[in-house]
């Protein structure tokens, strides 16, 4: 939605707010209203010469926390609260974005009975909600407060009911949906195809040496941990904020590569983390199944085969995200950063050569890319770096780009049949919908 305002955001959240099942006090649209243009006017400000990237968490402090799980793990979220609370303004809130690193801490925010907003302490262990987001790790304890929202950039605000993500108000667009292409659709089906190499490494691995495990019971999992793997590259690659290239293809036609370079290193990174990961599950559930028996001990060579596997899934873990630190700083030089379809580099500083345009492109407002779904755009309204990606796609089919932004968007162009589609407002991060998250309570 184009020519939006903060008082759009406020009604959107409003309406998420009444459609929950919460039993919580819910604040009026003023309310909501002053808030999110208090946080969207901070964006705007510096603070020591740096814009302001601070995190709120809408939390009433009489009741912060009112229905605690039954097992508190240790690493969950606590609040400190200040011996008095501070009227929430841009200057304030400026001032103490400096002391609440969002990927540490929030602030904790809530209204009088005047509908003044104050700020009352910090929440604090937000690390390991962003390392839940950013794919570094598979658990997340649950989030405080009735909702969050985040300064991410200059004008830019983000929503968030625990881990999902509501909307996004950037500038003057607001973004109720991000594609998640990267599951579904067009680019989701390149990705697993691209995947193929690892399945069979697996499958025979697992032949090999697990004969009684299920392939089939560990596709899923092979399929995560490579489009987990290429969703981290590019956030690493957005989070350098200087924008970037990525193109995936096997053509080497219409390229100038400045810099080649044979790079495999994450590729077989990841190969030893699934390999280690069977290894370390097959081991645990023998030994879960012969405690289940009633055994009273653990053999002494199940017990090395079981802490071996996981000191080495955790080794390789930290190999893959060394290996995409390593591929992401390349996207820092002008260029397109090269790539097999086995996620394999070949080089990085590349140029795009390719210069037959489409009359057209088509921008694709689902991750499945529907004939109803699609917008006719001219190419020529898009810059250099768009315009180079949209030609190399178009001569060479196969090709899969993504140009990722300064400011952190990414858009991703590839044919398909008789059209050049371009994917925008893509999702990078592990937001959870409402379904996804009873789901994962559930199960945990």
């Amino acid at each position: 939605m184009e020519n939006s305002r903060p008082a759009d955001l406020a009604l959107l959240v409003q309406n998420k707010l009444k459609l929950t099942r919460n039993k919580l006090p819910l604040p009026d649209l003023k309310v909501l209203e002053d808030l999110f243009d208090c946080l969207f006017y901070s964006s705007m400000c510096k603070e020591e010469s740096e814009l302001i990237r601070v995190t709120i968490t809408f939390l009433d402090p009489q009741n912060p926390d009112p229905s605690p799980p039954n097992y508190i793990v240790p690493e969950r979220w606590s609040c400190v609260a200040f011996d008095h609370q501070v009227a929430m303004t841009t200057k304030t809130l400026a001032k103490l974005s400096k002391a609440a690193d969002p990927a540490s801490s929030s602030l904790a925010v809530y209204y009088d009975e005047k509908g003044c907003i104050y700020i009352w302490g910090m929440i604090d262990q937000a690390m390991h909600y962003q390392n839940f987001l950013n794919y570094e790790s598979d658990t997340g304890s649950e989030q405080p407060g009735l909702f969050q929202v985040s300064i991410s950039d200059i004008g830019t605000l983000n929503v968030l009911f625990d881990y999902e993500l509501l909307a996004t108000l950037k500038h003057n667009v607001l973004v109720k949906r991000y594609l998640d292409v990267l599951t579904i659709g067009p680019i989701s089906k390149m990705l697993r195809k691209n995947a193929d190499f690892l399945k069979i490494t697996l499958k025979a691995y697992l032949e090999q040496f697990h004969p009684n495990e299920s392939y089939a019971e560990w596709e899923d999992f092979l399929d995560g941990l490579w489009i987990q793997t290429f969703s981290r590259l590019l956030l690493k690659i957005q989070n350098y904020q200087h924008g970037g290239a990525i193109l995936i293809g096997d053509n080497s036609a219409d390229l100038d590569v400045k810099y080649r370079i044979h790079y495999e290193r994450l590729t077989l990174a990841m190969v030893a983390h699934a390999k280690a990961s069977i290894d370390n599950f097959v081991a645990e559930s023998t030994i879960k199944g012969d405690l289940d028996a009633g055994k009273r001990s653990v053999s002494k060579l199940l017990y090395l085969r079981e802490s071996g596997s996981f000191y080495t899934k955790q080794g390789t873990g930290d190999e893959i995200k060394g290996a995409i630190s390593f591929i992401a700083s390349q996207t820092c030089v002008d260029g397109v950063v090269l790539f097999n379809r086995s996620m394999v580099s070949n080089g990085f500083g590349a140029v795009l050569r390719a210069k037959k345009m489409p009359r057209k492109i088509y921008v694709s407002s689902t991750a499945t890319a529907t004939l109803k779904s699609l917008e006719p755009h001219d190419p020529r309204h898009y810059g250099t770096r768009h315009r180079s990606m949209i030609a190399y796609c178009w001569n060479h089919p196969s090709s899969l780009g993504l140009v990722i932004s300064q400011d952190g968007d990414i858009r991703a162009f590839s044919k398909v049949e008789d059209k050049l589609i371009m994917w925008e407002n893509i999702k990078t991060q592990q937001y959870l919908t409402g379904r996804s998250q009873k789901q994962r309570k559930a199960d945990g």
